[in-house]
């Protein structure tokens, strides 16, 4: 078994684990995994894991992310995308004044509902779960920040858009927002991943952990061979020594440590660097 990380590109109309398999069976790894989900309609960026690399993926730099998304104006579905069409209303055309005044509305923060039909948890459960049941059940409010997000193209009934969010961002919300605010239903019946923070896809080359990861470096000065063996740790013996999260080179691996008040913790410990 192999430890590697690295961007995948999954296609349109299969799901995330679908191309997952595929992925295993192609490099023969039994233990692989993914961050960040994409609806089976939707295409991109897939940040892939085999081995114990999976165990990097909340440390990555993986925000903002950049999605390319095409809204289907007068469309209904319960899942705000093109799985589950239920009406189509024949509308005016729309004045592209109108559509960038919509859309840009949309920038900075943004409290919304996320959709039924999304991977969000509930007691335990996905969301979509309930949804394919038939069961009523309410979702909380969600709060993100819209980076930028601005009109790419528009041919009556459909508008292309690209959004930049943070972390947790729905954008089959966002279309249905925008939708909303011309007056008519809306369900996209395109969505594009174009890159998880710097992570764009690249032939599916192994990434390189020590530039990847999202949280700050720290150095060592003490016994190197301290830290390989895990064994406990003094903050005197690091350049940074406030609270947080930080990894540490040890060369040929990393380790990542918290720091808090009394304690210096070992989150992972002698990972592959690539």
């Amino acid at each position: 078994m192999s430890s590697k990380l690295f961007v995948a590109y999954k296609p349109a109309g299969i799901s995330s684990n679908q191309l997952l398999g595929r992925i295993k069976r192609r490099y023969g790894e039994k233990k692989a995994g993914y961050s960040g989900t994409l609806d089976p309609f939707a295409k991109g960026v897939l940040i892939i894991a085999f081995g114990n690399h999976g165990r990097l993926f909340r440390f990555l730099n993986k925000a903002p992310k950049r999605y390319r998304a095409t809204l289907w104006l007068g469309a209904y579905s319960p899942t705000l995308d093109i799985e589950q069409i239920e009406q189509i209303d024949t509308l005016a055309p729309i004045s592209e004044e109108e559509l960038v005044q919509a859309i840009e509305s949309l920038k900075g923060e943004l409290t919304y509902l996320p959709p039924k039909y999304s991977a969000k948890r509930l007691n335990g459960k996905r969301a979509y779960e309930f949804a394919r049941a038939g069961i009523e059940f309410e979702l909380k409010s969600v709060t993100s920040t819209i980076h930028d997000i601005h009109l790419l193209h528009y041919r009556h009934p459909f508008v292309t858009f690209e959004a930049t969010v943070s972390e947790g961002g729905y954008i089959r919300s966002l279309g249905e927002i925008i939708a909303d605010k011309l007056g008519c239903s809306g369900s996209l019946c395109a969505l594009e991943r174009l890159n998880e923070g710097q992570f764009i896809y690249d032939n599916e080359r192994p990434l390189d952990i020590k530039t990847a990861l999202g949280i700050p470096k720290n150095c060592y000065n003490g016994n190197g061979e301290s830290i390989l063996l895990g064994q406990p740790l003094c903050k005197d013996n690091f350049e940074i020594q406030t609270n947080g999260t930080y990894w540490i080179d040890n060369g040929d691996t990393i380790s990542v440590l918290e720091f808090t008040d009394d304690k210096i913790h070992y989150l992972l410990n002698k990972v592959a660097a690539c």
